[in-house]
């Protein structure tokens, strides 16, 4: 089988659909949990915090003045952005949690899906047994009292 037949089978198959369509949605929905994080959590943090922008907070390592903003302060040399990790560390907390919870729903879905299965199952009268199985039984206990075979 030459390598673009094996692509082909590979590509077409439905998980790799499945994953490609979840990899387009979860950069989207990345998007919005970082639009999120930086338009709306963010200032309120930054304002609490002493009324920053919270992505600008910094710390020097080139003598760099306290007073420039976090994208002057790179052109002037090299700098610890603290404020910019801090902000990508929560948006990616927040997102790791909507998995978490989108995970536990779906594994609660499952569960229930699975307990309905087993009551309907339950439910179900149970098949008579056959004609071997009741044969078999017959000799079973025939073999557990020796006095009937003498």
């Amino acid at each position: 089988m030459s390598m673009l037949q094996e692509f082909k089978a590979f590509a077409v198959k439905g998980n790799v659909v499945d994953l490609a369509v979840a990899v387009i949605i979860g950069a989207a929905f990345g998007k919005i949990v970082d639009s999120l994080v930086q338009d709306v959590i963010m200032p309120i943090v930054g304002k609490i915090f002493g009324g920053l922008d919270f992505s600008n907070y910094y710390l020097p390592l080139n003598n760099q003045a306290m007073n420039l903003t976090l994208a002057e302060a790179k052109k002037a040399g090299a700098v610890l952005a603290y404020g910019n990790f801090v902000t990508i560390l929560l948006n990616f907390v927040i997102l790791a949690f909507i998995i978490f919870q989108m995970v536990r729903l779906i594994n609660k879905a499952r569960t229930l899906s699975f307990r309905k299965q087993q009551e309907v199952e339950d439910a179900a009268p149970a098949a008579p047994p056959s004609e071997d199985i009741l044969l078999l039984r017959e000799i079973r206990d025939a073999l557990r009292r020796p006095e009937d075979l003498r």
